[in-house]
């Protein structure tokens, strides 16, 4: 990261993608959407050619879901069974193919092993431990920060990133997040991929930050990320990254490509605030306490957000945020 497309934003909207009222996902549409996506970011006239810009057929994959407002939002199998297809078409095998989450029982709620290839490996870092087992984890790759005097102050990576895969795509939701801001690429790589996170935002006043860059700039990490496909068909504008009420999710039908990641959720960012003034929320970026309390309520929030993430994270050099530098391409399927 940021990859051989720094500031480069692919987004392909597709109206037939999704049905609004019954979430049925169009699996032709979505490969259209694939398809012109991939090319559209390498320039490649084939999408076989496109994808071997970033896959080899001797690699390991692992393919970063994001689970946490499952069963409602999530990583549509859909998407990933087309990115599933696509990998092995350029030659990769089932067996080298991983589908990846922290918790077994979001990934279970999924059930990506009904959408993809028999072969292709579902697993959680977690396995069917209990949250907070270790074994998942390497003990050698680690940030250590203390918060708040917690006793457990170290941060583990994901064993799978550092021991088995050699290029990892991340497919993020386009999601509000109430202490992070948004749920995007970054967010997904850093907190998908790392142990002991959630206690960066134990209260109204959080670490999110500086922790979410500070996590996805963790070697060997951003440099095995090779392609973000952020999947938003659906997506979560409040309340976010759970999507227990059906009012806060919306449909923007669309999925982004890049290889960078801050550029991305940049206009993550945009879309999330222009959705808020539409439904005439405050913005993310509100940070007085009087909009503290119960968020059932879409101008009340849990934590003062920090959406600013998105640009620590381009200081650690992981991408571009500056919007004058993003080259945003628009296509309609």
């Amino acid at each position: 990261m940021p990859g051989p497309y720094p500031g480069r934003v692919i987004r392909v909207h597709a109206e037939g993608a999704i049905d609004a009222q019954t979430d049925v996902v169009s699996r032709p549409v979505v490969q259209q959407m694939l398809d012109a996506g991939m090319q559209e970011l390498t320039g490649e006239r084939r999408p076989a050619d496109a994808w071997a810009r970033f896959i080899a057929p001797e690699d390991v994959i692992g393919i970063k879901v994001n689970c946490s407002g499952a069963p409602q939002i999530r990583s549509n199998p859909e998407v990933v069974s087309g990115i599933v297809e696509n990998i092995m078409a350029v030659g990769v095998p089932a067996s080298r193919i991983y589908i990846y989450e922290r918790f077994a029982n979001q990934l279970r709620s999924v059930n990506y092993p009904a959408y993809v290839p028999a072969g292709v490996n579902v697993v959680a870092a977690e396995g069917d431990f209990a949250r907070g087992t270790v074994l998942g984890y390497d003990p050698h790759t680690y940030v250590e920060t203390d918060f708040f005097g917690e006793d457990d102050t170290r941060s583990n990576l994901v064993r799978l990133v550092s021991d088995r895969f050699t290029k990892i795509i991340n497919v993020p939701n386009a999601k509000e997040h109430q202490a992070s801001g948004v749920t995007g690429c970054l967010k997904n790589i850093a907190y998908g991929n790392f142990s002991n996170v959630a206690r960066s935002h134990q209260s109204e006043k959080t670490f999110t930050y500086s922790f979410i860059g500070t996590l996805a700039a963790v070697q060997p990490l951003p440099s095995r990320v090779v392609l973000h496909i952020m999947d938003g068909l659906a997506g979560v504008w409040h309340a976010g990254p759970f999507s227990a009420n059906r009012r806060f999710r919306f449909y923007p039908k669309q999925l982004c490509f890049g290889t960078d990641p801050v550029a991305i959720d940049a206009k993550l960012i945009e879309l999330i605030e222009a959705k808020r003034k539409l439904e005439g929320a405050v913005s993310i970026f509100e940070r007085s306490r009087k909009h503290l309390g119960n968020n059932r309520d879409p101008n009340f929030n849990r934590y003062i957000r920090e959406p600013g993430h998105v640009e620590y994270a381009s200081k650690l050099g992981l991408g571009v945020f500056d919007s004058s530098e993003i080259k945003l391409r628009e296509i309609e399927i």
